[in-house]
C-alpha cells in the first residue's frame, strides 16, 4: 500500500496514514532541537518508529519539500537552521518579515472569535464590555513554530475578519482589504521572559528556554485599533535596528489614547 495514500479505513473509520504520524512527531522533535547536530538516517527512523523505509522516506520527503530538511553530499540530511531577523523602528508586519527572508509563513489558528475581555479593553482604552475580535495563532516559518500571537481589535472594526482564513495571511493586509483601515500611530515594547506552560508546549520549549514578549498598541485617526501580545522564541529571532547621528528618539508614552469623539 502506498505511503502517499491520504487515509486508510478500518471498520468504516478514516485513519491517519503512518507517514503523517511520523511527520508530526518529527516536527515536534525538531522544535525541541533534537536534530541540531544531525538528522537521523532512514535506518534509524525505521528502527525508531517501527515502520517501513517507504513510510519514513515519505515523511522526510515532505520536510525536504518544505525546505525544513536539506541533504548535502558527504554530510547527509540535516535540519536547516531557522534564524529570523526583525528590524525595529517603523511599523512592521511579522508575516512580511518572515516571507521577505525567504521562509514560508503559515499559522495554526487556535481562536478566531468575538469576546469581551476587561484586561484587554483597559489596554485599548475602551469600555470593559466592548465587543472585541480575538485572533490567536501559532506562527510558523518553514513549518517550525516560532511565535504564539494574540491580537484583539474592536469588533466594530474587525467583524469581517471573523470569516477570514488566517492560515496564510496578515492581519494588517486583511484590514486594509476588507475594511480600508490600518494603523497610523502606536508603540511597541519588547521584553525577555520565560514562556508559560501552555505556550512552551505550543512552541516546543523547555522551562529554561527564553522568549521575547512583544506588546503592541496601534490606533487609527479615530481611536484604538489593536492590542497585540506575541511570544517569540529567543533562540530563533533577533531584533535589530539601524541608527545614525540624525536618528529618532526611542522613548514613548505607553498609554493608549482614548477614542476620539465624533
Amino acid at each position: 500500500m502506498s505511503a502517499r495514500r491520504a487515509t486508510r479505513r478500518r471498520g468504516g473509520r478514516t485513519r491517519e496514514p503512518l507517514w503523517s504520524r511520523v511527520l508530526a512527531d518529527l516536527r515536534v522533535r525538531m522544535a525541541r532541537g533534537e536534530f541540531a547536530e544531525a538528522f537521523p538516517t532512514d535506518r534509524q527512523l525505521v528502527a525508531r518508529y517501527g515502520v517501513s523505509r517507504h513510510t519514513v522516506r515519505e515523511a522526510v520527503r515532505r520536510l525536504k519539500d518544505e525546505g525544513v530538511v536539506a541533504r548535502e553530499r558527504g554530510r547527509g540530511s540535516f535540519v536547516r537552521p531557522l534564524a529570523l531577523e526583525q528590524r525595529v523602528g517603523p511599523l512592521y508586519s511579522l508575516f512580511r518579515s518572515v516571507e521577505d527572508q525567504g521562509h514560508v509563513q503559515r499559522s495554526d489558528v487556535l481562536a478566531q472569535r468575538a469576546v469581551r475581555d476587561r484586561r484587554v479593553a483597559e489596554r485599548l482604552g475602551v469600555r470593559a464590555d466592548t465587543p472585541l475580535f480575538h485572533l490567536r495563532r501559532v506562527r510558523r516559518a518553514d513549518a517550525v513554530a516560532f511565535a504564539v500571537d494574540d491580537v484583539w481589535i474592536p469588533m466594530r472594526i474587525a467583524r469581517p475578519l471573523l470569516r477570514t482564513d488566517f492560515r496564510h495571511g496578515a492581519v494588517y493586509a486583511e484590514l486594509d482589504r476588507l475594511v480600508g483601515v490600518g494603523p497610523l500611530n502606536g508603540w511597541e515594547r519588547i521584553s525577555p521572559a520565560v514562556a508559560p506552560p501552555r505556550e512552551r508546549r505550543l512552541l516546543g520549549l523547555t522551562a529554561a528556554d527564553a522568549v521575547f514578549v512583544v506588546h503592541r498598541y496601534t490606533e487609527t485617526a479615530e481611536g484604538p485599533l489593536e492590542w497585540r501580545e506575541t511570544l517569540v522564541r529567543g533562540d530563533m529571532f533577533t531584533y535589530a535596528t539601524q541608527w545614525s547621528a540624525t536618528g529618532t528618539a526611542t522613548n514613548f508614552d505607553a498609554r493608549p489614547r482614548p477614542p476620539r469623539r465624533r
